[in-house]
């Protein structure tokens, strides 16, 4: 086999179910000659989200793999890849390489060198029989520590030279760190030692499929859980002790417990400080558990450490809290509960006004409330975008299962959603999968619901189409006032429509409901569908301090 057929036999013995890619790159066809499914996206940022969603469906225990010619298919990828790497996301990038002999004439884009601040690990392959080793070491990094996309320079002669010998290749398995019985034994005293303790989590106890444990913990202690925007369905936002995700807007009674609280634990995070993301509020004891040991002191002087993959933090936290105090939370649980279910009542009565609107043209939140009530959110995986749809979303719309929400936000790339939501369906087919987007959104990436089309990948896209780029009519002012230039009006339903993308446009109130049943019975025949509501300009977010 060439060097090609050996790295499609690798990725098939690692698990892969299909390679996003476009357009000519040289595994590509072994790839399809062994029945891993090649998925053509029409531009290469969307075709990494792919693998991206994949991935995060999946928690890392498979990859998404993403593969992209050399020259200006691996260029346009970069925006992917970083948005990938800003989220810690584990997807395998086999990238089309040039010849050796060039790879030190000016200009020449070597992407192993370029993509080496973007990527957990990067490697140029200088030799076919160096391949096995290059992907084994590609997998390890994918499947321990802290996750992010590794990628893989395959010049023309390596991918065409004759492999010798036989493939000795077997599948790398994920390694997890377990925690430090004495650091453990410590935040259990601490948490117990609290008066209003609070669990912070993170994307981390995604991909280590914690949220019942979690949630268990939570109840022992007790404790109310907040969760970053990645970290969004950590447990059910419908949990008794759930106190949902934030972004810049969250609820207010997120709010009024993380200012409450004494110590905060977060687990499976990274307590990255950034614009779209909550914070730790100044004066609070900080117990910080991650899996990477670079991200403690990173940002936030850590009062205590336990460096660990989360699920086992938890298991030896919730062992720990047995023996030192004894299951149940007993009156304090139900005290808390009663205390959470007020705090999120009134916070809705307060929104109320937004959530039951009957306005025209229609009120985003409107279309949220009537959203939750129609589907079956045990069955949904959703996304918002970047902008307006992350700050309407992230606070309002209320999971029901355990890892249901893919946030995101350390980067705001707009139209991201899209390709993640694409991955997410290839993940798990029979979830009825969701992007929310703004117009703005659509107008970078909104060709690729053709892909979706071509490829029978049954998303439901959601568009809010309000004419304007709101998020930023606060720095625009002068440049819209004299030249319009928030302006960014169209017809989605008629651009999906010319995309072989069955579309509906609404614009009633009354209309919502049936649309979103018509869209859903579409996706449930293997087709994709985009729902376009036409929606006010939308200022209001629930933004409390």
């Amino acid at each position: 086999m060439n060097g090609a057929a050996v790295i499609a036999e690798i990725l098939k013995r690692e698990g892969t179910e299909f390679l996003s890619c476009y357009p000519r790159n040289p595994v590509i066809e072994p790839c399809a000659d062994i029945d891993i499914r090649p998925i053509l996206c029409r531009q290469e940022r969307v075709g990494v989200g792919i693998a991206d969603g994949y991935s995060r469906i999946k928690h890392g225990k498979k990859n998404g793999v993403f593969a992209a010619q050399a020259g200006p298919g691996i260029e346009n990828a970069f925006p992917g890849i970083a948005q990938a790497y800003s989220e810690n996301v584990p997807l395998l990038v086999i990238a089309g390489g040039l010849p050796l002999h060039r790879q030190y004439v000016r200009p020449v884009f070597r992407a192993a060198d370029v993509y080496r601040a973007v990527t957990k690990w990067s490697a140029l392959a200088h030799n076919v029989q160096e391949l096995p080793d290059l992907m084994r070491r590609a997998y390890h990094a994918l499947r321990s520590g802290k996750p992010g996309p590794v990628l893989i320079e395959v010049p023309d002669e390596v991918f065409d030279a004759e492999f010798k010998g036989s493939l000795d290749y077997r599948p790398i398995p994920v390694q997890r760190a377990a925690p430090d019985p004495a650091a453990i034994k410590k935040a259990a005293e601490m948490l117990l030692a609290a008066r209003h303790p609070v669990l912070w989590a993170g994307q981390g106890v995604h991909y280590a499929e914690a949220g019942d444990r979690l949630a268990a913990l939570a109840e022992m202690l007790p404790a109310p859980v907040v969760a970053t925007n990645p970290g969004k369905s950590a447990i059910p936002d419908s949990h008794p002790l759930a106190l949902g995700g934030a972004t810049r807007s969250r609820s207010k009674v997120f709010a009024d417990f993380i200012n409450k609280s004494d110590v905060v634990m977060a687990i499976g995070s990274s307590l990255t400080v950034t614009p779209f993301g909550p914070g730790v509020p100044p004066g609070k004891t900080i117990i910080h558990s991650t899996n990477d040991a670079g991200d403690i002191n990173k940002e936030y002087r850590a009062d205590h450490a336990v460096v660990g993959d989360a699920a086992l933090v938890i298991d030896a936290l919730t062992a720990e809290i047995a023996k030192q105090k004894g299951p149940g939370g007993g009156n304090a649980l139900a005290s808390l509960k009663e205390e959470v279910a007020a705090g999120k009542k009134a916070w809705l009565e307060e929104w109320a006004k937004f959530l039951n609107s009957d306005e025209i043209p229609l009120n985003q939140y409107r279309v949220i409330r009537d959203m939750m009530r129609t589907l079956d959110r045990d069955n949904v995986i959703i996304t918002h975008d970047s902008g307006s749809p992350r700050e309407q979303m992230i606070p309002f719309w209320e999971t029901t299962a355990a890892g249901s929400y893919m946030g995101w936000g350390k980067s705001t790339q707009l139209g991201y959603g899209l390709g993640i939501t694409m991955g997410a369906k290839l993940a798990a087919p029979k979830k009825l999968c969701i992007n929310v987007m703004g117009d703005a959104a659509i107008g970078m990436t909104g060709m690729d619901i053709e892909t979706a089309a071509r490829n029978r990948i049954a998303i439901l896209t959601v568009v809010f189409n309000n004419g304007v780029m709101g998020a930023e009519r606060d720095v625009l002012k002068i440049s819209d006032e004299k030249y319009g230039a928030m302006t960014v009006g169209g017809n989605y339903t008629k651009v999906a429509e010319g995309l072989n993308v069955a579309a509906a446009r609404v614009e009633k109130p009354g209309a919502i409901v049936g649309a979103i049943k018509d869209a859903v019975a579409v996706t449930e025949t293997g087709a994709p569908f985009l729902l376009e509501f036409v929606v006010k300009e939308g200022r209001d977010f629930s933004r409390y301090a």
